[in-house]
């Protein structure tokens, strides 16, 4: 058995770039493969080659020992990989983009076709997007929650504002005179007797916005539990019932009259949006435009 180049190229990254996050990231392989190869690595020499710790892999004497021993020939060989592989001109860059269903089909799905890079477009919730992020699968997410990972950063761009909306054929009048009459509870009564539209992720939204207009839990279940909001909106445009989605996900089918927007409470429920990245990358011309498209299409929501 001998060892593999590609544990050496990978024991080098974490040695310089001292997290198997930022090593990921930088030859382009999953945070668990790093992890990998220098499991492999060190099966193989038989030594500890770094002393994990919270922030930072710091090298062991063999660690050193080993870095400097191989240095100088991968560099060798890196160097004669370059002169000799011919790259192609048309090679392009592939961005990996987290973000819910509804966001990516309201924003960039029309875009695709004019990107000059390949994007791959990956749907889940948002811890999970964090890690994905943090280990180098992913390169931009869009995410209303802030993780605590050191080697992420986040930059507020947008608002998604709560609101109650109904479907074209319901019929709100006895509700938006409570409403006007400022009489909550009554109007809370008269919601939970309705048909109510929700999906299994966004459960949080009808609770949030019950929570701070009502004072209380919705202590109801959605009759309707459906794939996305989009769902809800092709629904209630042709039908009666309710739910609480974000304002800029449903304003088009507000403005055509498809539904109704009934509430927004005295003090709106805000979620601030914020786009994530590694602190380091490579992509940062690739990620400018995309959160340029994404800022864009905020904008024009909101006019």
């Amino acid at each position: 058995m001998s060892w593999n180049l590609e544990w050496l190229r990978t024991f080098r990254a974490i040695y310089e770039t001292g997290t198997l996050s930022a090593a990921a990231q930088e030859l382009f392989i999953s945070q668990p493969g790093v992890s990998l190869h220098l499991n492999s690595l060190e099966a193989f020499t038989g030594y500890r080659l770094f002393d994990r710790s919270a922030r930072k892999m710091v090298p062991t004497e063999k660690g050193k020992i080993l870095y400097n021993y191989i240095l100088e020939p991968l560099q060798k060989l890196e160097t004669g990989e370059q002169h000799f592989h011919k790259r192609s001109q048309d090679e392009r860059a592939t961005i990996s983009v987290g973000m819910c269903f509804e966001t990516f089909q309201y924003t960039l799905e029309e875009h695709i076709a004019g990107l000059p890079f390949n994007l791959i477009i990956k749907f889940g919730e948002y811890p999970q997007m964090q890690q994905d992020l943090d280990n180098g699968l992913l390169d931009l997410i869009i995410t209303p929650q802030k993780g605590s990972q050191q080697n992420l950063q986040y930059q507020p761009f947008s608002k998604e504002k709560l609101v109650l909306i109904a479907g074209s054929q319901t019929d709100t009048a006895a509700l938006e005179a409570l409403l006007r009459q400022d009489d909550i509870r009554e109007a809370a009564n008269l919601l939970k007797q309705q048909m109510w539209y929700s999906t299994a992720a966004d459960m949080e939204h009808l609770k949030n916005f019950w929570l701070k207009h009502v004072g209380e839990h919705p202590g109801f279940s959605p009759n309707y539990i459906v794939p996305n909001i989009s769902s809800i909106i092709r629904c209630l445009s042709h039908g009666a019932g309710f739910s609480v989605v974000p304002d800029f996900l449903c304003a088009e089918a507000i403005a055509s009259g498809k539904i109704k927007l009934v509430w927004e409470g005295k003090t709106p429920v805000e979620n601030i949006l914020y786009f994530g990245t590694r602190k380091k990358t490579m992509y940062q011309e690739e990620i400018r435009r995309l959160e340029q498209l994404l800022k864009e299409k905020w904008e024009t929501a909101a006019v």
